[in-house]
């Protein structure tokens, strides 16, 4: 008896010593939670979840602050263009250097949304990004606007990528979607806010022009939620005010079913060749790109329904149901349709995508008289937007890892700011006012869009089956041993593995 002990006791100390790896390689939510075994009811998991909405979902759905986008397209209608000499070719160049300026940010916003505190340095980019909006104001020049356009894009990087963390440290997979279309779908109430100001300030008459005004007011809103951000956004769930300890630890294990983690500190150089040479980030980033070639209407927008036959004024009031349009379109997509098991994530951007390839068909096709007909299909065209925030509550759903995850985060949105640059350039004046061009490229653009949302979905779902065949991995936990060197055992969801390492992980549909 004593010799069956102690051979078991050499076996778990085998086990033990060749299973025990670095604090620091692990996920930061492994130290909270290690060797607890407490476990959540789905009504205490529900009131979590609900403390957590109430403290996260306001700051992101203050994406409101897309409003500072969306300025330079309606600044065409309140006179930007001739109060600061600009040519057509000039304008379309302040909406595509935004775009060039986050594309070669964008991983370096990446890697110090790893490196430091997430709260503080989108709270840091944020305030930035005010004091560069409300420098536009004073610019009368071309080469002065695309100066602070340069600026703007370099700070807005790290704002989306951010908001992905976050979503991704604090809810579960099957949340993540719906509150990423939540927030994004914020971006429609900064049109129709955006529409109003606008109509007010075509009836101002002082020394600065309307669209002077719209950078001052859209600056003041953005530079006091970078205050708010600084003092109540969360950086981790391991360390939210708004949670007691207890909570904190409550809220890692309700994430632990995603098999993703938290976050890591620690750059891993493995995790990032992984991500490289995974055929599935290129596809991904080609659908980021394919799909933001609409995107291109968030600076058309008022040119384009001004063209149709309607007036300044006309044209800045139907810009709210631009954003009406799209709300609707994202609400249905990611609380209608993505909770089908039938349909999931990639159905449910293609059939978002049927309504926005037949609107934009129309748009162009209709005749030119018909203005009331071309406003429709316009509208129907702006479905097509919904597909991308479905996508990026996807794309924290099929990857782990946090370096992996940061680093399809980057190449994913520096593809989508390829797509926003490149397809500024299709509205010429040549083509006006029928724009037949453009729309035959956002069609085209939506259609193959959409065939890589069913790729992609073939994909993880072949994975997933293969997976499902193979032997379960019977080394659930192991030790980490701590900066004392103490040593914890820990599930291995939170050992910082990526979806290739983990054959727990499973890929969101």
């Amino acid at each position: 008896m004593d010799s069956a002990s102690d051979n078991s006791e050499k076996k778990d100390a085998h086990i033990h010593a060749s299973s025990t790896v670095h604090g620091y390689d692990v996920d930061v939510g492994a130290q909270l939670i290690a060797e607890t075994d407490s476990s959540l009811t789905p009504q205490e998991a529900s009131r979590l979840r609900a403390k957590i909405d109430w403290h996260v979902l306001p700051f992101m759905c203050s994406k409101i602050t897309f409003m500072d986008k969306t300025t330079l397209g309606e600044a065409a209608v309140l006179g930007i263009i001739d109060g600061a000499h600009l040519t057509e070719n000039q304008y379309n160049w302040l909406g595509t250097i935004f775009y060039l300026s986050y594309l070669v940010f964008q991983y370096p916003q990446n890697l110090a949304l790893q490196r430091f505190p997430v709260g503080k340095w989108m709270s840091i980019n944020i305030f930035l990004w005010a004091v560069v909006l409300l420098c536009h104001a004073a610019c009368k020049s071309f080469g002065s606007l695309f100066a602070v356009r340069f600026l703007l894009g370099m700070f807005e990087g790290a704002v989306t990528p951010g908001f992905m963390i976050v979503t991704s440290m604090f809810y579960t997979h099957a949340e993540q979607t719906r509150r990423v279309g939540y927030w994004f779908l914020m971006n429609g109430f900064a049109v129709i806010i955006l529409g109003f100001i606008s109509f007010g300030l075509l009836h101002t008459h002082t020394a600065f022009m309307p669209w002077q005004w719209l950078m001052i007011i859209t600056g003041t809103i953005t530079l006091i939620t970078s205050v708010l951000f600084w003092f109540f956004f969360p950086d981790s769930p391991t360390t939210a005010w708004f949670l007691t300890p207890e909570e904190r630890v409550a809220a890692i294990r309700r994430i632990q079913v995603n098999q993703s983690g938290v976050e890591n500190k620690r750059f891993k150089k493995e995790q990032f060749l992984e991500t490289v040479k995974d055929p599935k980030t290129w596809l991904m980033a080609f659908f980021a790109g394919s799909a933001n070639i609409v995107n291109s209407l968030t600076n058309q927008r008022q040119l384009i329904v001004s063209q149709f036959g309607f007036n300044g004024i006309q044209t800045t009031l139907l810009g709210c149901v631009d954003g009406a349009v799209e709300i609707l379109a994202i609400w249905l997509g990611v609380t209608v349709l993505v909770p089908q098991p039938s349909i999931g994530r990639s159905y449910a951007g293609v059939l978002m995508y049927i309504p926005g390839i037949l609107g934009s068909i129309l748009v162009s096709t209709l005749p030119f008289s018909n203005k009331i007909g071309l406003l429709f299909s316009y509208w129907i065209s702006i479905f097509a937007i919904a597909p991308f925030p479905i996508f990026l509550g996807w794309v924290s759903s099929i990857t782990s890892g946090h370096t992996k995850r940061i680093t399809t985060n980057g190449i994913v949105l520096c593809s989508y700011a390829v797509g926003n640059a490149v397809s500024q350039f299709m509205w010429q004046a040549q083509y006006q006012p029928r724009n037949h061009i453009p729309w035959a490229v956002i069609t085209s653009c939506n259609f193959a869009a959409g065939i890589a949302l069913v790729v992609l979905r073939f994909m993880f779902a072949s994975e997933n089956r293969k997976r499902e065949r193979e032997t379960p991995d019977q080394h659930d936990a192991v030790y980490i041993r701590d900066e004392s060197g103490a040593e914890k055992k820990v599930d291995k969801a939170f050992l910082d593995l990526t979806d290739k390492q983990n054959h727990d992980f499973r890929y969101v549909l």
